[in-house]
């Protein structure tokens, strides 16, 4: 079993929250993005930095169908 450490669930927790600063989607966590729009940006090329790798970690949870284990992770909308 791979190693999870307390930075790698830092991470995890930071991608699924943050926010899409651009586009139609402004504003919504990544993990709330419909998932057509992100395997769009997988076949255009995520972003360049954070933001592309968080993306990408999104990506590869929705793929694997894992978005309803993800789902308690996230922030509550109305505290932030």
């Amino acid at each position: 079993m791979a190693d999870f450490s307390d930075k790698d669930h830092r991470e995890l927790i930071d991608a699924i929250n943050q926010k899409m600063p651009f586009g139609k989607f402004a504003g919504t966590a990544l993990l709330d993005l419909p998932e057509p729009y992100i395997v769009w940006f997988k076949g255009q090329g995520f972003p360049a930095g954070r933001l592309g790798r968080q993306m990408a970690l999104v990506y590869e949870i929705k793929l694997n169908g894992l978005e309803s284990t993800f789902r308690p992770m996230l922030r509550d909308q109305n505290t932030e």
